[in-house]
């Protein structure tokens, strides 16, 4: 889930909120159905873990042991760490490229590097839920790409990831829901393709943007590019949300798992189905899915959206000219041949 907003909206205090180092003037935070202020301070943070904003470390720990750090609900304040702890730090450093620096004084790294220490010990807890706080800041291209294909991965193995972000376009391609904050205490949640739209980018950060969709050899991405900055009202435009259209999605995955969860999201949506064809292409090792819908479009884009953020899954939405049947009467087959 994302988390967006200005700067100021108050994304953080929410995060600390949820985490219970602040207290909420109403309502509560839950684990598993139990407020996070009646479980044991060991147990929560043996199942949330938190990665703050990184700020320059002063710190004498290494890269290493403060990654260590992470695994210290997992054995006692006296108790060395055990062989399965050592080998879950030297794995999370690994997964990050943090190998080569596991030595070094945290005092001594940059502050793109800490943040990706800070994330790394927060992957050693192996939590149920990972908070982070605005984790592509500091970072180069690189690392931003990096950070976000382990949520993502993280994500579809069945771990909960909650983030802030300054990036409209990072909710888009990486998260199923997604929380607005539109000022004067007024939020939207909901699918992030529903949320994250040109009209709400503009009411919350007061700018007009665009949003767009490029190809590449694997998928079709979305992305936000702000134009201008927004007078202060905006209108409402009216639309028949309601009117259906019909459209193919077109899928290619080369993974087992992300498969059985393609077929879970596909049941969700058989009221909508017209129908579907599976086919496995054995020589390159993929399943093409081919899965015709007539539904409203934001619904079509919604499912588009939910598989187009699974791992290691392509998609493609192509949908039929609005009204090109009623234009001139009936279509028959014989007609298109």
């Amino acid at each position: 889930m994302a988390i967006l907003g200005p700067n100021g909206a108050g994304k953080t205090t929410l995060l600390r909120c949820m985490m219970g180092f602040l207290s909420w003037n109403s309502g509560e935070s839950l684990l598993d159905g139990a407020d996070i202020r009646s479980i044991p301070v060991r147990e929560l943070w043996r199942n949330v873990a938190y990665v703050p904003q990184a700020r320059q470390a002063s710190s004498a720990y290494s890269v290493e042991e403060t990654v260590m750090l992470g695994r210290g609900s997992h054995f006692g304040l006296l108790q060395k760490p055990s062989e399965k702890d050592i080998s879950k730090v030297e794995e999370v450093m690994k997964r990050l490229h943090i190998s080569h620096i596991a030595k070094k004084k945290c005092s001594e790294i940059s502050g793109g590097e800490l943040q990706m220490v800070l994330i790394a010990r927060a992957l050693a807890s192996e939590p149920k839920v990972l908070i982070l706080d605005e984790p592509e800041s500091n970072l180069d291209f690189r690392n931003q790409l990096l950070v976000l294909d382990t949520m993502s991965e993280l994500a579809a193995q069945g771990m909960c990831c909650i983030f802030n972000t300054h990036f409209p376009s990072h909710a888009l391609q990486r998260a199923a829901k997604s929380l607005l904050f539109c000022g004067n205490g007024k939020t939207m949640f909901g699918n992030t393709s529903e949320i994250v739209t040109e009209e709400n980018i503009q009411k919350a950060f007061g700018v007009k943007a665009v949003i767009g969709e490029f190809e590449t050899a694997e998928n079709i991405l979305q992305d936000v590019i702000p134009v201008a900055l927004a007078p202060k009202q905006v209108e409402n435009v009216k639309q028949d949300e309601n009117a259906s259209r019909l459209a193919v999605i077109a899928v290619i995955t080369s993974s087992f798992d992300s498969g059985k969860l393609i077929n879970q999201l596909l049941h969700e949506y058989a009221e909508h189905l017209v129908g579907r064809m599976g086919m496995p292409y054995r020589e390159n090792g993929v399943y093409i899915i081919n899965v015709v819908l007539d539904a409203p479009e934001k619904v079509i884009q919604t499912l588009t959206h939910k598989l187009g953020v699974l791992p290691g899954v392509s998609v493609k939405t192509t949908y039929a000219q609005k009204d090109s049947a009623s234009e001139g009467g009936e279509l028959t087959f014989d007609q298109i041949i």
